[in-house]
Parts: structure tokens; sequence; C-alpha cells
């Protein structure tokens, strides 16, 4: 099931602190954020923070930060927090280091801007609200990025764990989540999706793998009988899907690495691009932290698959 980042965070105390008897989590957080975290820098006039991407909305579960490249017409890329579904926020700080905003400067500082967003949790909404508030960012993004100097044709979306199954169903299906009816959203370039959850609710093998299917009718059952395949954005995609990358981690838990896999032989079959990259040595939380690394596996491939993925998918039609 998917786990709060910052619960799989701290229950990873033992296994680096294991010689150190008694050591309690604050130990960890001062040592594991030694061990994983680099941190990125940006020019403070390069964030903006806090921006209401929800027209009429006061509601800190609907805003976004930008981080800005220092030249012009640059991707961006919208981020979709991990947590559940049920947890979760832009502002995350583990050991005293802002995991997100990490990423957004790591981002901006090699020319890519980034949305670091957040968006309302369960129970108070269902999961098709959530995902109609990363619809909405995405709307945001297109109508002002070019305020900033960003191009509006090279919007990505980027998620992990719950985020990336949020980010996949409105790349996939957005005409289920347009904001008005008969006005699909603009398409996104190119999807990374990073350690995703619940992108097939419907796979036998991944229950009898040791996922409970009851955490997931919990935060899916929504209309009936057929939630399993509602939820699934496997069931969406089509020749039309627009490129994706898909990683996991080699330490992740096998039913989380049978999503990610069952989900790019599906883009691949269906005639879909799809690039996957197993990120070794890290789990589902640590992976994260090599999103803003050089020196690791993951953000260069982000980097290199954003650079290369250059045409705008085509408009969505209802």
């Amino acid at each position: 099931m998917a786990i709060d980042l910052r619960k799989i965070l701290k229950s990873f105390c033992a296994a680096i602190v294991f010689g150190l008897l008694f050591s309690g989590c604050a130990v960890f957080e001062r040592v594991g954020i030694k061990v994983f975290f680099k941190e990125a820098t940006l020019p403070t006039n390069q964030i903006l923070k806090n921006i209401s991407y929800q027209k009429g909305s006061d509601s800190a579960a609907q805003r976004l930060d930008l981080f800005l490249p220092a030249k012009t017409n640059w991707p961006v890329v919208i981020f979709v927090h991990g947590g559940g579904w049920d947890s979760g926020d832009k502002n995350l700080r583990v050991g005293g280091a802002d995991v997100y905003g990490n990423i957004g400067r790591y981002f901006a500082a090699r020319g890519v801007g980034v949305a670091v967003i957040n968006y309302r949790l369960q129970p108070q909404v269902q999961w098709r609200d959530q995902a109609t508030d990363v619809a909405s960012a995405v709307a945001w993004v297109h109508s002002h990025i070019a305020q900033y100097s960003g191009d509006a044709r090279r919007i990505f979306l980027m998620g992990h764990s719950a985020g990336a199954q949020l980010a996949a169903h409105v790349a996939l299906h957005p005409t289920e989540f347009c904001l008005q009816p008969g006005a699909p959203l603009p398409s996104v370039v190119g999807v990374i999706s990073i350690s995703g959850a619940a992108l097939d609710l419907s796979d036998a093998q991944t229950y009898a793998l040791g996922e409970k299917i009851s955490y997931y009718e919990t935060r899916f059952r929504d209309r009936g009988l057929h939630w399993k395949e509602d939820a699934s954005p496997i069931n969406f995609i089509t020749p039309r899907a627009p490129p994706f990358l898909v990683l996991y981690a080699s330490g992740e838990r096998k039913p989380f690495q049978r999503q990610s896999r069952l989900f790019n032989d599906a883009l691949l079959t269906h005639g879909g691009k799809s690039k996957l990259i197993v990120v070794p040595g890290q789990s589902h939380a640590r992976i994260v932290l090599t999103l803003s690394r050089d020196d690791k596996i993951a953000g260069p491939a982000i980097l290199n698959f954003i650079e290369t993925t250059r045409s705008p998918a085509p408009s969505f039609q209802q």
C-alpha cells in the first residue's frame, strides 16, 4: 500500500543507525538526511511561494510553489507529492531539509521550471477531487507560466507514489477531469512516474505479493462495483498517451515494483512511448531524495527525458 513518506523515512531509522543501540528517530533524521540529501541552491528571487491555482479558493491545499530558471522559454514540471492520498504536503521537511522544495531548486537551477503543488487530501475529499486539483494546477500553469518566461507548450507532470497515480490519471484521462464540460485540459508533453502506486488496482498478483485490497477500497470505492477499474490509470492508456518515464527503486516492496512494470508494459503494448528505469540502492522513500542529485541516476534521467521530449502531444478531444 502507499505509505506516507515521513513514516517510511522514520521507519528506516533502524537500518541507518543499526549499530547505535536505543538511538531514536531524531538521530535518524540527522544521519539519514546527511547521507542521502544534497541541498540544491537557487536565488530566492527565483522562488515564488503559495500561489493559489484554484480560482476563488483560499485553501492551502490548492496552492503551489514556483521555482523559476534564470533563462526564458523553459519547460515546466508540475510535481505531485505522495502520501497515500490522505497525507503529504509540498512543504515537507525531514531533519530540517525541505525535500520537495529541493527538487524545485535542483531542476530550476538546470533550466527546468517547477511547480510543486498541494492538493486536497482524503477523507475530506474523494480521489476524483484530488485528480481534479492536479488538473486545475495544469490549467493554471498553462494559462500563467508565460508570465514568468516559461513555455506553456512544454508542460510535464511528475508524481511520486500516490502523486504518480493522480498525475497519470490527469495525463491519460483529461476529459474526466476537465474543469468545464467540452473543454478538455491542455495536453502535457510527458509524464514522470516515480514509484507509482495503484496504477492497476485489478491486478491479483499485486495483492498476492502482500498489498491489502481493503487499503485501496477505502480510498477508491466511490461509485459502485467497478471502483478498481475506474481508479486504475492503466485502463485509460491509448496510443495517444504522452511519453512516460517510469522509475522505481530496487529496494521497494515487490508490489510497488510490479505496479511500475505493469504500467510500463501496458504503455508499450498500446503503442505508447515509455522508458523504465530501476534506481539501484534506494527505497520507496529514498528515491525522492535522489531526484535532486547529479550523482544519482534519477535526476539526470529526468532531465534527459525533459530535454529529449520536445514535441507537444496532440490535444485530447471529447
